[in-house]
């Protein structure tokens, strides 16, 4: 940084020196102002003299000239003026971080020693005078528009760091002194102002604004949205999409125009959360999704299972068949492996975002998301009860799974205190083992048992197996799961098989035992 500040003041300076010995230049090899467009002087007293323009008798007037010289001179007097007032301020910034960047040198150095000592102490938020220059707003260009720009970095190894990132046209001071990562909550936003509803219930819930920053992307330039963001000050920090044009796309596909922007929108927000503001995970909510008051809890105690085990690539707080009729209650904090894409909620990792941006779809991402040339055998952690609701019937989608699932899904109330638990059984070899146990020792029964009951006894489990997508489908609607499947994965479904209650009995939806992968034409 000084070695940056430093070579500006240098070019600075030289722009002086130069700007002066090209006026110097100028004036000297100027035409006498006697005669003027002729390339040759007049004399006073000469044949040709100061008072006629030759060949067109027009008179000149020298005090007029002498005037209009010295005006040009002030004018460059005036430039020169400005470009030393430039020079001193760079050099007084300079000075500024210089000396900025010293104390924090040692500031770095105390903290670490007092670490070496003493046990750590609780995170705390540390802004300086800087602060206000992050109040700038860029509009119209590729480079995020900042209404405020506090957030928190952490270095991914937990080790405690304080630093400063100075991006162009904008600055993000960030100091944790905690050995706990940061989690951002990246809300995508449009033209909804019931986004409100959304952010009252993230900052309601947030445990802490440094551990995790609420960042709102804002695609679409609705004002009112917009205002209504703005109100939320510094407990947030709002950025919007620059590009808001329209993208050209087929003629059948005019119609899909919102999901293409979706889409952009989607790849232009995570390179901003990961590239510009340096994190090393997000979660990922939208406008329309109200949070559970144990959300936060919840991704905090995922985050480390989520780095531990390379055949996940997301946790979700979404329960894509978690209607309240469908789970129970009494197991809050049940969690389960997934290989279906849940979305609505859900924690990425920026090296796993590496993986996708450079093939990032156009539109549809969600759908892509669950290809398997994303997925790659990889699962996700979703929960028994959903930690997200969404609210909003308006969308691209119009409304279509709304009216028939999405307004039934049960919001969990109840705080599980995740971080107390031990969730290694999540981990891939453990939890295989006991699942595929737990499933194919459950008594088979047949479809017509579970819609009369008499014949069964106890809560279960049960087993109902198919063998074909249509024996899937009819199954999974005649027992109220979501019966669609993307790339072959039903809804919630790992290794094939499908999880939920059915009448307070669980049931498990599922292949024959030795199931080896999903058959991508059952999409």
């Amino acid at each position: 940084m000084v070695r940056k500040k430093g070579s500006l003041i240098l070019c600075g300076a030289f722009l002086f020196v130069a700007w002066n010995a090209l006026l110097l230049l100028y004036l000297w090899g100027r035409p006498p102002i006697g005669r003027l467009g002729e390339g040759v002087g007049a004399e006073p007293g000469g044949k040709e003299e100061w008072g006629v323009d030759r060949g067109k008798g027009v008179p000149v007037n020298l005090a007029a000239e002498v005037i209009r010289l010295a005006e040009e001179v002030e004018i460059q007097l005036e430039t020169q003026k400005e470009l030393l007032k430039q020079i001193e301020s760079h050099r007084a910034v300079w000075a500024r971080q210089k000396d900025v960047g010293k104390r924090e040198t040692e500031d770095t150095k105390e903290v670490k020693q007092e670490v070496v000592h003493q046990p750590l102490k609780p995170p705390l938020s540390r802004k300086d005078s800087e602060d206000e220059r992050d109040q700038t707003q860029v509009k119209n260009t590729q480079k995020p528009v900042y209404t405020v720009a506090s957030d928190a970095k952490l270095e991914q190894h937990q080790a405690i760091d304080i630093k400063e990132d100075i991006g162009e046209g904008n600055k993000l001071p960030t100091s944790v002194a905690s050995p706990e990562v940061v989690i951002p909550i990246l809300v995508i936003a449009c033209d909804r102002v019931t986004v409100k509803r959304s952010l009252e219930r993230l900052i309601q819930y947030r445990p802490s604004p440094a551990l995790y920053p609420i960042i709102v992307t804002q695609d679409c330039g609705h004002a009112e949205t917009a205002r209504v963001i703005a109100s939320y000050g510094d407990q947030v920090t709002h950025i919007s999409q620059p590009d808001l044009s329209d993208i050209r796309v087929r003629p059948e596909h005019r119609k899909f125009q919102g999901y293409y922007k979706i889409a952009r929108h989607y790849h232009w927000a995570l390179n901003q959360v990961f590239n510009t503001f340096s994190q090393s995970t997000v979660v990922i909510v939208e406008d329309d999704l109200e949070v559970a008051p144990d959300f936060f809890e919840y991704f905090r105690a995922l985050y480390p299972i989520l780095r531990a085990d390379p055949s996940l690539w997301c946790a979700s707080a979404w329960n894509d068949n978690g209607r309240d009729a469908l789970v129970d209650p009494s197991k809050a904090g049940l969690l389960y492996r997934t290989d279906f894409f849940p979305g609505l909620g859900w924690m990425l990792l920026k090296e796993m975002w590496d993986e996708l941006e450079p093939k990032w779809p156009s539109a549809f991402w969600d759908d892509w998301m669950r290809q398997p040339e994303q997925r790659k055998d990889r699962s996700c952690i979703r929960p028994e009860i959903s930690r997200t609701i969404t609210f909003g019937r308006k969308g691209v989608s119009l409304g279509q799974f709304f009216d028939q699932y999405l307004r039934y899904i049960k919001l969990n109330t109840e705080f599980v205190p995740f971080t107390k638990q031990d969730l290694s059984y999540l981990l891939k070899e453990k939890y295989d083992e006991n699942f595929i146990k737990e499933i194919y020792s459950a008594p088979l029964v047949k479809f017509e048992d579970l819609q009369q009951g008499g014949s069964l006894r106890g809560p279960g489990p049960y087993r109902v197996q198919y063998s074909t997508r249509d024996s899937f489908k009819v199954f999974a609607r005649n027992l109220g799961v979501m019966d669609d499947l993307k790339s072959g994965v039903p809804r919630t479904g790992y290794r094939g098989i499908v999880n939920f209650l059915y009448r307070g009995r669980r049931v498990f939806l599922a292949p024959q035992e030795g199931w080896t992968q999903y058959n991508v034409s059952w999409s």
